[in-house]
Parts: C-alpha cells; structure tokens; sequence
C-alpha cells in the first residue's frame, strides 16, 4: 500500500454516507447519534467520522470505547464491510500523536502548554496521567519525558482497542465518484490533496468562502468548526460541527448519491 494510500481513504460512490461531527468526548450524545444512525443504516451504506473523538470533554475513554462497539456493531450486520466505516484525524488526535514524542520537540514546556490550550488535558487525564506530571517532566529533561510519554502509551495500551484506532486514522476520504470529500477541518485551496498536511487540522479559515469546486469534487465535508456555526451548507461546502463537548449538540448528516444531504441526525 502506498504512502497516499494509507492515509486517504476511497470511499463508493453512488451510495448513502452518514457523517458525524466532532464528538470531544461527549459520551453520552453519540451513544444517542447511533441509535438513530443504526435504525437507518442500510447494506451498503458508509459512514465517516470527521475526528476530534477527544479533546475538551471529560468522558474521552468512554467515547471511544463506543466508536469501538457501533463499530464492530456495523460490521456484524449483512452487507457491511470494514472499509465502510471510516475514522479521520482530528486536531485532537494529532495533537495526541504529537504528545507523545513530545521528547523531541525544541520546547516541550511550550508546546504542552499550547496543546493544553487547546484542550487535551482532558486527554491526558482519561489515560491516567496529570498535567503536572507532565510539566514535571518537561521541565526536568528528554530523559524523564520519554519515560512520561512511554508510560502514556502504555496505559493506552491497556485499554482494548484503543491503540488500534488511533493507528489507522486517515487524513482525509472521498468517494470515487469525485462528488464529496471529507476533512477534518478545511482545506487549503492552492495546494493538492496530497501536499495538505496541517491545512486538515489547522485550515478551517476561509472554508465557507470557497467559491468554486477543489480539486475537482463536487463538495468538501468538515466536521470541527472553531465557531460551532452548526449544520451550514454553500454551493460547495458543508459544514458540520454544532458545538458538541461545548454544550452544544452532536451532528450528523446522511449524503445522497448526488452528494446532498438527505437527512440530519442531532443528539
């Protein structure tokens, strides 16, 4: 599998794909968001989430444990297949990958106390870790922080299911078809898909002014919003995120085989 391969994920096109917002460790909303999906899942049908499953909530653990069971609950129904169900990369998730070789970054201190501001203490916190430790270790050098970080990765590792996930997040996906691509956050309009690298994460300026098609898809999907606008479309663009471990709700729309929106779902 090529580098490009691994990273993008293809999806069908000329079928229905949900897509779901940010979560940031709201549990409970997206325990609610698929029950409503899976009475409506049909064979055939995909779904996508758009990252940020972490981050700024305080049940990290227990939301993915329940991507995980909807998950292998989808899979375990005639006409699933596990290429039909798609995680991408978050901020929050970057971040997470960050952290842990935060050893090697030129200013640790510096670079923990930006992620906290950004809110992955909760993060931290749900793999049994502190924020104090961590600034412990930073200060007192890469030895003390590698051993942190590798602690860090092994208490992930102890809960099942979890290191997998976030091993096989992909940057982006899109349907063969050409019609929808989905990202985390936005795109940068004058560089390739393959050349984004942060612009997933980091690039949501701008998203809704995109006033002609990218890289010949008929409409980009986003699922953080740092305004939490909620549920907006334009010609070319949707936009997902309602403010979901913010108080507000957790969405997620159903796309036709035209790439319009046949339906919502809120928790």
């Amino acid at each position: 599998m090529s580098s490009e391969q691994s990273i993008f994920a293809a999806l069908r096109g000329g079928g229905r794909i949900w897509a779901v917002a940010a979560i940031h460790g709201d549990a409970r909303r997206l325990v609610d968001l698929h029950r409503q999906i899976g009475s409506d899942f049909h064979p055939g049908d995909q779904i996508v989430y758009l990252g940020n499953y972490s981050g700024h909530g305080r049940a990290v653990r227990d939301c993915i444990d329940e991507l995980l069971l909807f998950r292998r609950y989808l899979l375990a129904r005639p006409g699933v297949d596990c290429r039909d169900i798609v995680f991408l990369r978050g901020a929050q998730e970057e971040m997470w990958q960050k952290l842990l070789q935060l050893q090697f970054a030129p200013n640790p201190v510096q670079v923990l106390q930006w992620m906290v501001g950004q809110g992955i203490e909760p993060t931290i916190q749900a793999y049994g870790a502190t924020l104090d430790e961590a600034l412990l270790a930073a200060r007192d050098g890469t030895l003390s922080l590698t051993r942190w970080t590798g602690q860090l990765r092994q208490n992930m590792r102890n809960f099942d299911g979890h290191n997998a996930l976030m091993s096989c997040l992909r940057h982006a996906a899109y349907t063969e078809d050409s019609v929808l691509l989905f990202v985390h956050a936005g795109i940068d309009p004058a560089r390739p898909l393959s050349a984004q690298s942060d612009s997933f994460w980091w690039g949501g300026a701008g998203f809704a002014s995109l006033a002609q098609p990218y890289g010949g898809y008929a409409r980009i999907v986003r699922g953080f919003d740092r305004r939490h606008g909620g549920l907006q479309e334009t010609a070319f663009t949707v936009s997902l995120d309602a403010g979901c471990g913010f108080g507000g709700e957790l969405v997620a729309a159903l796309f036709g085989p035209g790439g319009t929106i046949e339906r919502t779902a809120t928790a």
